[in-house]
């Protein structure tokens, strides 16, 4: 019996998930156990096992792609099973999402629609046209432009409109042929879905009537006459990525969209000459928009002109730069935007406020090289500064709490969470009590956890339950910063470079190395005075190495 795969959830906060890469393929042989692909979640990219043995028969996901926890990722089952019923039940939503091939999709022309509301019947050849539901979360749509205006022909796979969806502004296909007879919805305006958008039919006919006939809403008109909306509005979705191919003066096919075809045409450009940046290097509208033609002849006779225009010199012109604006967008990963949604609710709920000091780290440096000249162990600043947190918070407890609403949670365990730059932006692994850690564990559990993260092999319940965050852009020479409080914590410590300058000390000029922290508090928990009193303990340990060690 074939069996449903769905995204799974791989941490707690995962809402979605991306396939980075498939290790099976339709048709593959999978046991207990396989991994069957590689997920990217919000917090790092993980491998998936199959639970059932048989045969891969669908993927309904395909790489780089993402979904909602549970949409249906793959079916497990035995060879040549029928699956129609799993696909019909499971994929209709994903299919209309992400757009399904042309052959699998046929908008079927519906027949003569009668009102039973209204009492009246819609004239033969005559077709209600209704704003599509262009995504799966799309309520209402605006029209941004109107490519046919009342009275033109138009012609099946002709484009009616752009249509301004909640994530983009998409062409608008008719699956009609005949006369613009009336448009519903003006430029600008927007409209729910399944509301009028256009009447389409034989030129003549009583507009009046139609709309009259058509007083109810057509999802209430008739079974069928949904089901062939719900396949026009899959339709209208797949023929985004459908190529249309012309034929250029040298037999060779160019793929371009409808809307560049036409645009092309209104301009005058030759598509020929024109290069795709779309899929398989289709034409798109922004192609044609940004496509110049060659200047070079123009460039060249100006000289002779302007000796002609006038018997005085010519003045050498300005040679200006020629280019062609260019641009690239790239689909963000499921980390980044995590990070802008978490980065963004902390920066915006939480008051922020900074607290920075300057630390003498002259005894620092000494320390660091004498536990450094001993067999077998190697300390860096940062696990001295790892440290040196973890013992002030024991003596500051205020800051090492979460803001609940209601109540504060003060944590009596200590995570240190330490920010880990990675290719795709920036995780959290995480120290558990790490008060009780020494120097050398701290060094090894850092060097550890931060290798695994930047190979992506690090644990979800690894970079969790962190109650304070340690930031340190030292070692990229950056001298003094501030960080966005790593939610649910109360306060994150920014770590700048250790520089070498004149210092004052017993009165007189010497040489010293000094380093600035600064704290970011949220002040719903961490009042000023208690931030500075954490800072002024940190000072003492990080001044005195020695103190951490007794």
């Amino acid at each position: 019996m074939a069996e449903v795969i769905n995204m799974p959830r791989l941490s707690d906060t995962m809402e979605e998930g991306t396939v980075a890469k498939w290790l099976k393929k339709v048709g593959d042989k999978i046991e207990e156990g396989d991994i069957l692909a590689e997920i990217e979640t919000d917090k790092a990219t993980m491998e998936f096992e199959s639970f059932y043995s048989g045969t891969l028969l669908h993927i309904g996901i395909p790489e780089g792609e993402g979904a909602p926890v549970d949409a249906l990722l793959a079916i497990v089952g035995e060879e040549g099973e029928d699956i129609s019923t799993l696909l019909n039940g499971n994929t209709a939503p994903q299919e209309e999402k992400t757009g399904a091939p042309e052959q699998e999709v046929k908008a079927e022309v519906p027949a003569p629609q009668a009102d039973p509301a209204a009492g009246g019947t819609i004239p033969e050849g005559v077709e209600i046209v209704t704003m599509p539901r262009l995504s799966d979360t799309m309520e209402e749509g605006t029209v941004a432009s109107w490519l046919k205006k009342v009275g033109d022909t138009v012609e099946e796979g002709d484009i009616l409109a752009e249509i301004e969806t909640d994530k983009a502004t998409m062409e608008f296909e008719s699956f009609h042929s005949g006369t613009l007879l009336y448009v519903g919805i003006q430029e600008g305006e927007g409209a729910p879905v399944d509301a009028l958008l256009a009447v389409i039919g034989p030129e003549g006919t009583d507009v009046d009537a139609v709309l009259k006939a058509r007083s109810a809403p057509v999802a209430e008109v008739a079974t069928g006459d949904n089901e062939a909306e719900r396949n026009e509005e899959v339709a209208t979705t797949a023929t985004e990525n459908k190529e249309i191919p012309v034929m250029s003066v040298n037999g060779n096919r160019i793929f371009v969209s409808p809307l560049a075809r036409k645009i092309a045409g209104d301009k005058g450009i030759d598509l020929s000459k024109v290069k795709g940046t779309g899929n398989n290097g289709r034409i798109i509208k922004r192609d044609i928009e940004n496509y110049q033609p060659a200047a070079a002849p123009e460039q060249a006779s100006a000289p002779a002109v302007a000796e002609t225009a006038s018997p005085t010199p010519a003045v050498a012109p300005i040679q200006l730069p020629v280019g062609q604006e260019h641009s690239e967008e790239v689909k963000n990963s499921t980390m980044r935007k995590v990070i802008a949604k978490r980065l963004g609710e902390s920066k915006f709920s939480a008051p922020h406020y900074y607290l920075t000091i300057e630390v003498d780290m002259d005894n620092a440096k000494a320390s660091r090289a004498q536990i450094n000249n001993l067999p077998d162990i190697k300390v860096s600043f940062n696990d001295m500064v790892l440290k040196a947190c973890a013992m002030a918070l024991k003596k500051h407890p205020q800051v090492n709490t979460s803001w609940n609403g209601d109540t504060t949670r003060y944590n009596h365990h200590i995570h240190m969470g330490v920010a880990v730059a990675v290719d795709e932006g920036l995780v959290v692994p995480v120290l558990k009590f790490a008060d009780q850690m020494s120097l050398t564990q701290i060094g090894a559990a850092v060097k550890d956890l931060a290798g695994r993260a930047r190979t992506k092999k690090i644990k979800p319940d690894e970079m969790e339950g962190s109650t304070f965050t340690v930031s340190n852009l030292g070692m990229f020479g950056i001298l003094e910063f501030t960080s966005i409080i790593n939610q649910p914590n109360s306060a994150i410590l920014s770590v700048g470079a250790i520089v070498d300058k004149p210092v004052v000390r017993n009165g007189e000029i010497v040489p010293g190395s000094t380093m600035k922290v600064t704290l970011a508090c949220d002040h719903r928990t961490v009042d000023g005075a208690t931030g500075a009193q954490f800072l002024q303990t940190l000072r003492a340990y990080l001044e005195n190495p020695v103190t951490m060690l007794a």
